[in-house]
């Protein structure tokens, strides 16, 4: 019996193995109603189950926490802010809200010091956030200034803030040409520690750090280019080292830049091209110092903003915004290039892709 017991026990085991939930963040604009989930089963290889678990306004972004909270953006009519969730109930049990005038672009969790960091696009502010319990409360906040030559950047205009390595906040402001690097007090407190300044107009979106945190790729949503620097530790600053196109030569038609993803190894860094409709594929040097342009494959779709990789790395998922549809992609972890597998399963203007754990 013992035996019998420990057998349904191992395939109920492999079986919650081989399906992986993945959260998608959407506008509201046409069909959507909120946030959507659908699982990832490893075995089939292919997307099953889309679920409206949260009726919520524009959740363009969203991130969960060890707890299991659901942190998402939210706007409806001139107000907007952050919708606290519990991510165990469905649908999806609101908890609280941080509600002001805007809704952010970017959300991200600082577990060690219970943390919550969002960048405002349109206000140029990045706020922090105590979580207490289901509550967010204010801790500080910071209001950037500057612009930049194209005429996207007529003010500062916040598109990420998450922690560095070595647990600083990274700040990028495509408005300005800007990243800024702050340290972050047990309370919640910014101090400034560098800003770094790109080449004008390169319009820099997201950022990623190799694995052992002495290199940063720089993704620039308006140049369609992505940026190789040094991470000094010592002083928390940058230092360009190269800049690669994420575009093929001859593309002349309009094109942006979304998402940025480095593998675990950090061998293979992977960014999405809205215009071109696709996500490129960049081989890194052992030392982590330079990148090689190695695949381009469309997202059967467009204006692929959000992907994300599974917890293996042996799928990346795309959501496609302006045609409603997500693709899945195998990936070779040897090559690091991917290969499609599935480009019809529907999620209604998908823009942030998050696997749930």
């Amino acid at each position: 019996m013992r035996i019998y017991i420990f057998s349904i026990t191992k395939n109920l085991e492999a079986s919650s193995l081989m399906q992986e939930k993945i959260l998608f963040g959407t506008y509201t604009k046409k069909t959507s109603k909120g946030i959507y989930e659908a699982i990832l089963d490893t075995d089939k290889k292919a997307l099953i189950e889309p679920t409206l678990v949260a009726e919520i306004g524009n959740p363009t972004y969203l991130t969960t926490s060890k707890a299991n909270k659901l942190y998402s953006v939210d706007k409806h009519g001139s107000e907007g802010g952050v919708v606290v969730f519990d991510n165990a109930t469905r649908p999806a049990t609101k908890l609280s809200e941080h509600i002001i005038d805007a809704a952010p672009a970017y959300v991200a969790v600082d577990e060690d010091r219970q943390l919550l960091y969002a960048g405002y696009y349109h206000t140029g502010v990045v706020e922090v956030l105590k979580i207490d319990g289901d509550k967010l409360t204010l801790t500080d906040s910071v209001t950037n200034v500057g612009s930049g030559p194209r005429p996207e950047q007529g003010s500062a205009h916040v598109h990420f803030t998450n922690l560095t390595p070595d647990n600083r906040l990274v700040v990028v402001d495509l408005g300005s040409d800007k990243v800024d690097v702050y340290d972050v007090s047990a309370e919640g407190k910014l101090s400034l520690v560098s800003t770094y300044v790109t080449a004008a107009g390169f319009g820099p979106r997201h950022i990623r750090f190799s694995p052992d945190g002495k290199h940063a790729y720089l993704l620039g949503e308006l140049s369609s280019l992505m940026s190789v620097l040094e991470y000094d530790a010592t002083s928390g600053s940058f230092k360009l080292v190269e800049t690669v196109s994420t575009k093929p030569a001859d593309w002349t038609e309009h094109n942006g830049t979304a998402a940025i993803r480095i593998t675990k190894d950090g061998k293979f860094i992977y960014a999405s091209n809205r215009g071109h409709n696709s996500i490129v594929v960049f081989a890194v040097s052992e030392d982590g110092a330079k990148a090689e342009q190695i695949q381009l494959i469309s997202t059967e779709g467009e204006f692929p903003r959000d992907f994300a990789l599974n917890a293996t790395e042996a799928f990346l998922v795309v959501a496609n915004q302006d045609t409603d549809n997500v693709s899945l992609f195998e990936r070779d972890a040897t090559t690091g290039k991917l290969t499609l597998l599935q480009k019809d399963f529907a999620i209604p203007e998908g823009v942030r892709v998050h696997f749930e754990g």
